[in-house]
């Protein structure tokens, strides 16, 4: 009776004095739909449900809050609390951010994530830097190119327009031939409808979002790389947060994270036959151009470790002892 007449007290008492909510917003680059903000919607979910309410996570897809290119700014310099960013859409602020987009590197999801434990260390500390704090990160699927017509060789691409998301698919746009433009996920479909660009480098997933077959016609499997979303918050709101708070949001992550893994795998083959079933030529690319483009892959590789210096050398060589 004395615990019954305790417990029923502390009960009163917090309902009395409830806790102050506090809304982060959380912004995401992608669809509702993909899978990486569906994960994310679910991490937000898992945090407000731990932290009683204490902390309400929103999310806001495709871009509406604020576009991918800025999210990652937004969230350094409090404009949103925590976001989501393919950090390799700014290697041109560090070499570093863009380790997940070395092309023919890392290649499947054992090898992503062998690579992921060899950058995570050096990652969080660059990131603490620029004032935000690593929460999880999610691989895409392996990525393949998009065509609006066959292609079976490098000289096969001359000229086409090419949509570049970052340093990596720019400079694969040049080595080929294309012409790269820069266009932002949630612009896909206007874009190819347009005809402002005729070509990409993407998952299965991003094709499949956008119904890219609407547009184009093929989708070579070449799995050139994983690219990841990495989710952090804004250092200053994550030191301002309760341990106890921030012990639930690290337990979430960890769900979001291994929740997230899993999807891109399961992903991958559903968003294969969705591809097929809009009527896209879907396969593995020709030994020719597998050839041509490993290459390629060569002289960005060389490249990117000339950029990264010791750090990226040092990555990339326990990544390569992990395998």
């Amino acid at each position: 009776m004395k615990k019954t007449a305790t417990f029923l007290a502390a009960s009163a008492l917090l309902a009395a004095t409830p806790a102050v909510a506090e809304k982060w917003d959380m912004p995401l680059a992608y669809s509702g739909s993909n899978f990486h903000s569906v994960t994310a919607a679910e991490f937000g979910k898992c945090v407000t449900t731990g932290t009683g309410g204490e902390i309400e996570i929103v999310t806001h897809p495709s871009g509406s809050l604020f576009k991918g290119g800025d999210i990652k700014r937004a969230v350094q310099t409090g404009q949103a609390p925590i976001g989501e960013r393919l950090l390799s859409g700014h290697q041109n602020e560090n070499p570093l951010f863009g380790v997940d987009s070395i092309p023919f590197l890392a290649t499947s999801f054992d090898a992503s994530e062998k690579l992921w434990e060899a950058t995570k260390p050096t990652l969080e500390g660059l990131l603490a830097e620029q004032n935000l704090t690593l929460l999880y990160s999610v691989p895409w699927p392996p990525q393949g190119l998009y065509f609006k017509k066959e292609v079976t060789s490098v000289a096969d691409m001359e000229g086409v327009k090419f949509r570049s998301y970052n340093n990596a698919t720019a400079r694969l746009a040049e080595l080929t031939g294309m012409l790269p433009v820069t266009i932002e996920a949630a612009e896909i479909s206007q874009a190819f409808a347009t005809g402002v660009a005729e070509s990409m480098v993407s998952s299965g997933a991003t094709g499949y979002d956008r119904k890219v077959w609407e547009s184009l016609t093929h989708f070579y499997e070449v799995d050139a790389w994983l690219p990841r979303n990495h989710i952090f918050v804004n250092s200053d709101v994550w030191s301002g947060t309760s341990e106890t708070n921030q012990n639930v949001i690290r337990a979430c992550a960890e769900l979001a994270e291994y929740a997230g893994t899993w999807r891109s795998k399961e992903y991958t083959g559903f968003t294969m036959a969705g591809l097929r079933e809009g009527g896209m030529t879907v396969g593995p690319a020709g030994d020719g151009l597998v050839g041509e483009l490993k290459e390629i892959g060569a002289t960005m590789t060389s490249e990117w470790l000339e950029a990264a210096g010791e750090s990226g050398a040092s990555i990339v060589d326990a990544f390569k002892a992990a395998q």
